[in-house]
């Protein structure tokens, strides 16, 4: 293995690379040697992040997905074994969320919208990818969750209810995967600056920035194989 690109075997996929933390993760993982996938609902943003990888000498390459549709997930599945011959690691970083209404006033459009993009989008990729993973014995599943998975939310109950479903959904996946040789790990972060985050009456300066969460997702991948953490909590050093 070569120490300064430990992944330099490996293949990930990254849902939601086009911007923020799935950028980030991206980039961070092509530099320890990954090829990495991109994928998402739009292109230009993940061509976007593929020329940053492309520029500093990593692979990679883009296979637009929609989460939301198992269909398009196991087309991506099916596209990547095709393409790259194997997945190693899967980071389901791809999130939406509403913010400033109250339950009772979000409409159910849009509350499908949030529940099955971050719950169901996750369910369906982790059915798409790991049987392949089960069949090589190994892989690292990632969840990107958040805080809102750990604490109450008002006027974001949507995007906390799916937060909250993804963390039980992650530790429950971790045990029946362990017995493979997969890793599955979640990642909750506290106010990360990006579009998604609410920054009304934050100090952004102090909030968390996508890179320190591919840190934490390269901290996992790189883990020696005997051990695994199920849970990293991230917070800001100073309340935003």
């Amino acid at each position: 293995m070569n120490e300064l690109k430990p992944l330099s075997t490996q293949v990930a996929v990254v849902t939601g690379a086009g911007r923020g933390i799935g950028a980030a993760v991206a980039r961070k993982l092509a530099a320890l040697g990954a090829a990495v996938v991109l994928t998402g609902r739009t292109p230009e943003p993940l061509e976007a992040t593929a020329a940053a990888i492309s520029r500093a000498g990593s692979k990679t390459c883009v296979i637009p997905c929609d989460i939301q549709d198992l269909g398009s997930v196991e087309g991506l599945a099916a596209k990547v074994e095709q393409q790259l011959g194997r997945v190693d690691i899967l980071v389901n970083n791809a999130g939406v969320g509403t913010f400033g209404i109250p339950l009772h006033q979000l409409e159910p459009e849009e509350w499908d919208r949030v529940l099955n993009t971050n719950l169901r989008g996750v369910y369906y990729a982790i059915r798409s990818f790991a049987s392949r993973m089960i069949a090589r014995h190994s892989g690292h599943i990632i969840n990107v969750s958040s805080l809102a998975g750990k604490n109450p939310v008002p006027n974001g109950a949507a995007y906390s209810a799916s937060k909250w479903g993804l963390n039980g959904l992650s530790y429950s996946v971790a045990e029946e995967l362990r017995g493979y040789g997969i890793r599955v790990s979640v990642v909750c972060p506290g106010s990360v600056d990006t579009e998604l985050s609410p920054h009304e009456g934050k100090d952004k300066s102090k909030m968390l920035e996508a890179d320190d969460v591919a840190h934490i997702v390269a901290m996992l991948v790189t883990q020696a194989p005997q051990s695994f953490v199920s849970e990293v909590l991230v917070r800001p050093t100073q309340k935003p």
